[in-house]
């Protein structure tokens, strides 16, 4: 099937608001929670919209699960429970529901999308089906299933924790947390994911990754959650999926480092420590090689017992806020142009069992 022109707008469409995302993800019923971003970087709570889908109520142990596209113009949402994807249009006076389908598998846990691409991580493994990935045509607010896009990856059962595409589209990357291996798998013009590729991860338990120009992903090394031995590593992707070590476990000095999030300039990177409840910002140089902001690791705290569990930054770059499961709040930062944080006031009364971040 030949994928179509993307129908996106221009990113800069003032039409829609500054916002942060996240859901309940209750097993009852899952809606996504919206947070107006005033100009100081507070959150004001903007609602909550039902996704028509369930949760699970507890972690995922993922990045991904709510996806916000570039323009903001439209929100994609997983119900783990109920194996679905919520898409919804993305409006000044809330968000409106347009779409919600079978995710391909179950425990939809990851989106990413590229043009009108859609690809989802499955994490059936955990209730009894296989791991996969499958991909979706996503046009005006609908998506479609491409029909034999679904992927195994490396076993049944990997404990995958996200997927997304290189920044130019060419391949599919997934992380699995319990087998230690990233994924690649290089992608069709038919949309089709093809040239699966398995390397082992340098450090044990690979997480979140961010995804830079040039092939390169930076990817969270949690080390099983061995106390203080949590690692970022960078790593270049070529067209053919193979993958290679730019800085190999650059230690975060911090405990389970499982979220990363990269600035729009590429210069910082930032990885939630969610064993320790801080966040790690790290120089990117150059050449992709990384080099630890603070000695001790700590460039923000979120507080103890906090356990942070995802992070998000604006699309400037200004404001990086991250879900904090332990205590059911979302801290944030000013993002200085050294890439030292500056803690903002937080953000509180958030459900044990949300998941997920976007901002925009």
């Amino acid at each position: 099937m030949a994928l179509l022109p993307a129908t996106l707008r221009a990113e800069d469409d003032s039409s829609n608001p500054r916002s942060v995302y996240t859901m309940d993800n209750a097993s009852s019923g899952n809606s996504v929670l919206a947070f107006q971003r005033a100009a100081n970087g507070s959150l004001i709570p903007a609602g909550s919209f039902a996704t028509g889908g369930t949760g699970t109520g507890g972690g995922l142990g993922n990045q991904g699960a709510v996806l916000l596209t570039h323009d903001g113009r439209w929100l994609f949402a997983c119900n783990a429970g109920s194996h679905e994807i919520s898409v919804f249009a993305v409006r000044p006076d809330g968000l409106l529901l347009t779409d919600k389908v079978g995710s391909g598998g179950r425990r939809p846990l990851s989106l990413t999308l590229h043009r009108n691409l859609l690809y989802v991580l499955n994490a059936g493994g955990a209730v009894g089906d296989a791991d996969n990935i499958t991909g979706f045509e996503f046009q005006a607010g609908k998506l479609f299933a491409i029909s034999g896009s679904t992927r195994a990856l490396s076993a049944g059962s990997t404990g995958p924790a996200q997927v997304s595409f290189t920044g130019d589209g060419e391949v599919l990357v997934v992380t699995e947390k319990a087998t230690g291996i990233i994924d690649t798998f290089t992608i069709g013009e038919d949309g089709l994911a093809g040239g699966h590729k398995m390397f082992a991860s340098p450090v044990p338990t690979p997480f979140g990754f961010a995804v830079g120009r040039g092939g390169r992903i930076f990817v969270s090394e949690a080390n099983g959650g061995t106390a203080n031995a949590g690692a970022i590593g960078s790593f270049e992707v070529s067209d053919n999926g193979d993958l290679a070590a730019i800085s190999s476990a650059v230690a975060t000095m911090q405990s389970a480092a499982c979220w990363v999030v990269l600035t729009r300039n590429e210069h910082f990177a930032y990885a939630s420590n969610t064993g320790s409840g801080t966040i790690s910002g790290y120089h990117v140089n150059a050449d992709g090689t990384l080099q630890l902001l603070d000695t001790n690791g700590i460039t923000g705290t979120t507080g103890s017992g906090s356990t942070p569990i995802d992070l998000a930054l604006t699309r400037d770059s200004l404001y990086l806020y991250s879900l904090n499961s332990g205590n059911g709040t979302i801290s944030a930062f000013l993002v200085n142009a050294d890439g030292s944080l500056q803690t903002l006031s937080a953000l509180s009364g958030l459900p044990a069992g949300a998941n997920g971040l976007a901002a925009r």
